[in-house]
């Protein structure tokens, strides 16, 4: 298959992946399903809450039963075979780890739909991909910043409080698709009548950032004064501070238009008027920039609040920007070769993207936890928020999500299997697929308690 083909149908693709940050900090790909049971709270947690998490006395490893799922259909990633699904392969990415019930059971139309566009074999009756619903108007985007390192303290003081420089560096990822497909197209799709002499439009654009990001940051946990929460080792104000200096070495810009006419039959069209697909790409390999994070939280007693920023000023310029054009005469011909325009260069970019701002709250007794968190950034506004019921050997949980506009519910339980280990189930709804169906997925994960 032609590699401009492969880029352009990733319109297609990743736009099956939800959430408003990717993967990694995603409910999808959480290791902890106490977790996800109590709404995914945490799952994107400020720079100071992430210390206090620190302070917490457990450790989990999940159990990942949805890789027996991914790797049991792992020819779906291979192009060159004649089980490759993009669609379905993105959804496998978007949540891996854990089992998502009916993931296996994508509609012929849909599989047709897609692997037809990608080999230029599109069957002229659209009632053919009947069953196949798409979403209208689709968004994904997100930031991974996992940070490798650690923190430095300089001074120590009473009850854990210490200063300290933090110093580390890991992987920036960030991607953002917006896609519309045209409501005249889905109509067809869904009922099967196709519409003599219309137009219909599937738009894209992708962007696609990959750098190195190396970070220097402050870390700072101050005890409260006497007569002030409990005396805890774990209470206190903590504050955190990063610049994050970033080295770009992959920009990616795609812009993809599919258009589709059909003839007075109804039909898809032998001599459209304008190119089937047209895609633009705009590639560099070089780019600098920065971003700061901030973050507040504190624990009092049995309340924890939280208020934390990344990615203010978030920028990286790229330069050294090559364009390409690359265009489809026949969506039906079974050629899927592109005409390929050469190379020219382009101005210098500048790449910048919205702060995440997060604040939580939680109240925790020996009894119950309830726990929330709202924010505002990439992928709009989202909110989770859980609750903890304690019952000797077992909890019982429950919560629910707000991601991408849509309301998911979560619920689960843990077991204890000793006093040092436990067993965590959860449960939660999703729509990582690109007709935005709610499935339900399993999480499970072993829990080690006494450990920090």
């Amino acid at each position: 298959m032609n590699p401009p083909i492969r880029v352009g149908l990733l319109a297609l693709a990743i736009l099956a992946a939800e959430g408003n940050r990717l993967p990694l900090f995603a409910q999808n790909w959480s290791f902890d399903a106490r977790k996800i049971a109590l709404g995914g709270v945490g799952g994107s947690e400020n720079l100071a809450t992430a210390m206090i998490d620190e302070q917490r006395e457990y450790r989990s490893i999940v159990l990942p039963f949805g890789l027996l799922q991914v790797l049991r259909d792992f020819d779906t990633f291979d192009p060159d075979s004649s089980n490759f699904d993009m669609v379905k392969a993105f959804e496998y990415a978007a949540s891996p780890i854990h089992f998502v019930v009916g993931r296996d059971d994508s509609s012929s139309g849909q599989t047709l739909f897609v692997n037809d566009i990608r080999n230029a074999e599109l069957s002229r009756d659209l009632s053919r991909y009947r069953g196949f619903a798409p979403a209208n108007n689709l968004r994904a985007e997100g930031l991974a910043t996992p940070s490798f390192g650690g923190t430095f303290k300089v001074a120590r003081g009473e009850r854990g409080s210490f200063q300290g420089i933090y110093v580390g560096a890991g992987p920036y990822l960030s991607a953002r698709a917006i896609g519309a497909i045209d409501e005249g197209l889905t109509s067809v799709l869904a009922s099967g009548v196709n519409v003599p002499s219309a137009r219909y439009l599937i738009a894209n654009t992708d962007q696609v950032q990959a750098a190195l990001a190396v970070t220097g940051g402050y870390r700072g946990r101050f005890a409260w004064p006497a007569g002030i929460g409990s005396g805890s080792d774990r209470e206190g104000l903590y504050v955190a501070a990063n610049y994050n200096y970033l080295r770009g070495f992959r920009y990616g810009d795609i812009d993809m238009a599919i258009t589709m006419e059909t003839d007075r039959t109804g039909l898809i069209s032998l001599t459209p008027t304008l190119p089937p697909i047209v895609i633009t790409t705009l590639d560099a390999d070089r780019g600098t920039g920065f971003s700061l994070d901030a973050g507040a939280g504190a624990v009092v007693g049995n309340w924890e609040f939280g208020f934390g920023a990344r990615g203010i000023a978030n920028r990286i310029d790229w330069s050294g920007l090559e364009q390409k054009r690359y265009l489809l005469q026949s969506l039906t011909s079974g050629d899927s070769d592109f005409q390929e325009s050469g190379g020219v260069p382009a101005g210098d970019v500048r790449v910048e993207l919205p702060v995440d701002y997060r604040a939580n709250l939680a109240y925790a007794t020996d009894k119950w936890t309830a726990a929330a968190e709202v924010g505002h950034g990439l992928g709009g506004g989202s909110f989770h928020g859980g609750y903890e019921h304690r019952l000797g050997p077992a909890e019982l949980r429950g919560g629910a999500r707000y991601t991408t506009t849509k309301w998911n519910p979560t619920g689960g339980v843990g077991v204890d299997l000793s006093r040092r280990v436990s067993l965590d189930f959860a449960v939660y709804g999703t729509t990582t697929n690109i007709e935005r169906k709610r499935q339900m997925a399993l999480a499970v994960s072993m829990r080690f308690n006494g450990i920090r």
